[in-house]
Protein backbone atom coordinates (compact mmCIF):
# COMPACT_ATOMS: atom_id res chain seq x y z
CA UNK A 1 0.00 0.00 0.00
CA UNK A 2 3.11 2.60 0.92
CA UNK A 3 4.21 2.46 -2.55
CA UNK A 4 1.19 2.71 -4.27
CA UNK A 5 0.41 5.86 -1.86
CA UNK A 6 3.71 7.30 -2.63
CA UNK A 7 3.62 6.67 -6.72
CA UNK A 8 0.01 8.52 -6.42
CA UNK A 9 1.19 11.20 -4.32
CA UNK A 10 3.99 11.85 -6.86
CA UNK A 11 1.82 12.19 -9.51
CA UNK A 12 -0.65 14.49 -8.02
CA UNK A 13 2.52 16.51 -6.98
CA UNK A 14 4.08 16.09 -10.52
CA UNK A 15 0.91 17.18 -12.43
CA UNK A 16 0.76 20.29 -10.51
CA UNK A 17 4.69 21.47 -10.58
CA UNK A 18 3.72 20.72 -14.42
CA UNK A 19 0.48 22.86 -14.96
CA UNK A 20 2.73 25.83 -13.19
CA UNK A 21 3.09 29.00 -14.96
CA UNK A 22 6.43 29.17 -16.95
CA UNK A 23 9.06 29.45 -14.82
CA UNK A 24 8.17 29.03 -11.77
CA UNK A 25 9.25 25.00 -11.41
CA UNK A 26 12.81 26.07 -11.67
CA UNK A 27 12.83 29.75 -10.21
CA UNK A 28 15.34 30.12 -7.47
CA UNK A 29 13.85 29.72 -4.11
CA UNK A 30 15.38 29.87 -0.29
CA UNK A 31 15.49 26.02 -0.24
CA UNK A 32 18.14 23.34 0.21
CA UNK A 33 17.64 22.35 -3.75
CA UNK A 34 17.38 25.63 -4.90
CA UNK A 35 14.16 24.93 -6.93
CA UNK A 36 10.62 22.10 -6.86
CA UNK A 37 12.58 20.65 -10.05
CA UNK A 38 16.07 19.93 -7.97
CA UNK A 39 13.99 19.28 -5.28
CA UNK A 40 12.14 16.27 -6.93
CA UNK A 41 15.18 15.14 -8.47
CA UNK A 42 17.03 14.29 -5.28
CA UNK A 43 13.91 12.36 -3.66
CA UNK A 44 14.57 10.38 -7.13
CA UNK A 45 18.44 10.23 -6.89
CA UNK A 46 17.75 8.90 -3.12
CA UNK A 47 15.04 6.59 -4.63
CA UNK A 48 17.79 5.44 -7.18
CA UNK A 49 20.65 4.74 -4.45
CA UNK A 50 18.03 2.56 -2.76
CA UNK A 51 16.85 0.41 -5.69
CA UNK A 52 20.55 0.11 -6.35
CA UNK A 53 21.33 -1.93 -2.48
CA UNK A 54 18.08 -3.61 -3.04
CA UNK A 55 19.82 -5.09 -5.96
CA UNK A 56 22.85 -5.53 -4.16
CA UNK A 57 24.99 -3.18 -7.09
CA UNK A 58 26.87 -0.25 -7.07
CA UNK A 59 25.04 2.97 -7.50
CA UNK A 60 27.18 5.38 -8.60
CA UNK A 61 26.55 7.87 -7.19
CA UNK A 62 29.21 10.67 -5.31
CA UNK A 63 25.87 12.89 -3.92
CA UNK A 64 22.95 12.79 -2.90
CA UNK A 65 21.90 14.84 -5.58
CA UNK A 66 22.55 15.43 -9.77
CA UNK A 67 25.30 18.42 -10.20
CA UNK A 68 22.22 19.50 -13.04
CA UNK A 69 18.41 19.55 -12.57
CA UNK A 70 16.84 17.54 -15.54
CA UNK A 71 13.74 18.63 -17.57
CA UNK A 72 10.57 18.08 -15.68
CA UNK A 73 8.80 15.65 -18.48
CA UNK A 74 12.48 13.79 -18.00
CA UNK A 75 12.08 13.36 -14.64
CA UNK A 76 8.42 12.87 -14.25
CA UNK A 77 8.83 9.57 -16.87
CA UNK A 78 12.01 8.33 -14.53
CA UNK A 79 10.22 8.86 -11.58
CA UNK A 80 7.29 6.75 -12.84
CA UNK A 81 9.55 3.87 -14.04
CA UNK A 82 10.61 4.24 -10.32
CA UNK A 83 7.36 4.18 -9.02
CA UNK A 84 6.85 0.91 -11.21
CA UNK A 85 9.77 -1.03 -9.96
CA UNK A 86 9.23 -0.43 -6.41
CA UNK A 87 5.55 -1.71 -6.65
CA UNK A 88 6.57 -4.48 -8.34
CA UNK A 89 9.70 -5.66 -5.90
CA UNK A 90 7.42 -5.54 -3.02
CA UNK A 91 4.49 -7.43 -4.47
CA UNK A 92 6.78 -9.87 -5.33
CA UNK A 93 8.52 -10.16 -1.55
CA UNK A 94 7.23 -12.84 0.85
CA UNK A 95 7.21 -11.78 4.53
CA UNK A 96 10.39 -13.30 5.21
CA UNK A 97 12.16 -10.62 2.69
CA UNK A 98 11.17 -7.99 4.08
CA UNK A 99 13.06 -8.54 7.30
CA UNK A 100 16.19 -9.68 5.04
CA UNK A 101 19.36 -7.16 5.55
CA UNK A 102 21.17 -4.97 3.28
CA UNK A 103 24.29 -4.14 3.50
CA UNK A 104 25.69 -0.52 1.72
CA UNK A 105 28.09 2.16 1.98
CA UNK A 106 26.58 5.67 2.86
CA UNK A 107 26.83 8.39 -0.30
CA UNK A 108 28.57 10.69 2.58
CA UNK A 109 30.50 7.45 4.03
CA UNK A 110 30.13 4.92 6.41
CA UNK A 111 28.62 1.50 6.33
CA UNK A 112 24.94 0.99 6.62
CA UNK A 113 22.26 -2.29 7.01
CA UNK A 114 18.75 -1.69 6.85
CA UNK A 115 16.12 -4.22 6.32
CA UNK A 116 13.94 -4.52 2.94
CA UNK A 117 11.15 -3.28 4.79
CA UNK A 118 13.09 -0.13 6.49
CA UNK A 119 14.40 0.92 3.26
CA UNK A 120 11.09 0.83 1.21
CA UNK A 121 9.53 2.37 4.30
CA UNK A 122 12.38 5.27 4.27
CA UNK A 123 11.57 5.69 0.45
CA UNK A 124 8.27 6.51 0.99
CA UNK A 125 8.62 8.72 4.00
CA UNK A 126 11.65 10.59 2.61
CA UNK A 127 9.52 11.32 -0.44
CA UNK A 128 6.76 12.62 1.43
CA UNK A 129 8.96 14.58 3.08
CA UNK A 130 10.27 16.45 -0.33
CA UNK A 131 6.95 16.27 -1.69
CA UNK A 132 6.20 18.80 1.58
CA UNK A 133 9.23 20.87 0.72
CA UNK A 134 7.50 21.08 -2.72
CA UNK A 135 4.38 22.03 -1.97
CA UNK A 136 5.58 25.19 0.15
CA UNK A 137 7.37 26.18 -2.90
CA UNK A 138 4.26 25.91 -4.63
CA UNK A 139 2.32 28.21 -1.91
CA UNK A 140 4.96 30.74 -3.13
CA UNK A 141 3.52 31.05 -6.55
CA UNK A 142 1.35 31.10 -4.98
CA UNK A 143 -1.11 28.04 -6.02
CA UNK A 144 -2.26 25.96 -3.61
CA UNK A 145 -0.39 22.30 -3.82
CA UNK A 146 -2.53 19.11 -4.10
CA UNK A 147 -3.75 17.00 -0.71
CA UNK A 148 -1.20 14.50 -1.26
CA UNK A 149 -1.08 13.10 1.99
CA UNK A 150 -1.98 9.26 3.31
CA UNK A 151 -5.47 9.98 4.67
CA UNK A 152 -6.63 11.38 1.57
CA UNK A 153 -5.24 8.32 -0.41
CA UNK A 154 -7.04 5.53 1.81
CA UNK A 155 -10.16 7.79 1.56
CA UNK A 156 -10.37 7.36 -2.34
CA UNK A 157 -8.38 4.33 -3.14
CA UNK A 158 -9.63 1.67 0.05
CA UNK A 159 -10.68 -1.60 -1.31
CA UNK A 160 -9.66 -0.95 -4.90
CA UNK A 161 -6.30 -2.99 -4.91
CA UNK A 162 -4.34 -0.53 -3.08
Amino acid sequence: MLVRYKAWANGLTFNSVMQLPDGEALRPRPTRFGNMVHTLNHAYVIDDIFRHHLLGKPHGYTSRNTEHTPAVAALWDAVQEMDRWYIGIVDAWRDEDLVKPVHFEFVGGGAGVMTQEEIVLHVVNHGTYHRGFVGDMMYQVPVTPPSNDLPVYLRDHRGQGM
